[in-house]
């Protein structure tokens, strides 16, 4: 792991706690059953944060399988997986803010990123 790849490590993880506060802050204060829209921000919100903290995840769990070498597509990989995490999280807070959320739902709604992930990340 060279100065790069930590320092990336360092700014994703800062983006991570910052997005935290700010959800933190908007849950207390804006409740989401009266203001249409404070339900969705707030599933934005709370889908970015939990992308933010997977993502260096996501990319030490390569550079650990890898025998602690950083190879060239991690950190796309490492970017798309944790933007997938986010998009799931959010939707489901969305269904559920909704009240419409159900398992079968949920289930299709994970198999569909599932599904996509192992598509793009075949290796060729």
């Amino acid at each position: 792991m060279d100065r790069r790849d930590r320092a990336c490590n360092y700014l994703v993880f800062l983006a991570a706690i910052v997005a935290w506060i700010v959800v933190a802050r908007f849950v207390t204060t804006i409740p989401p059953r009266q203001n249409a829209t404070a339900g969705l921000a707030g599933a934005g919100l709370i889908g970015l944060a939990v992308g933010l903290s997977v993502t260096p995840l996501f990319w030490l769990a390569a550079f650990a399988r890898h025998r602690r070498i950083a190879l060239r597509g991690s950190w796309v990989r490492a970017v798309r997986r944790g933007g997938w995490v986010g998009i799931v999280v959010a939707l489901l807070v969305v269904l559920r803010v909704q009240e419409v959320l159900s398992l079968p739902i949920g289930l299709f709604v994970v198999a569909m990123v599932a599904l996509a992930e192992i598509t793009l990340s075949v290796e060729r």
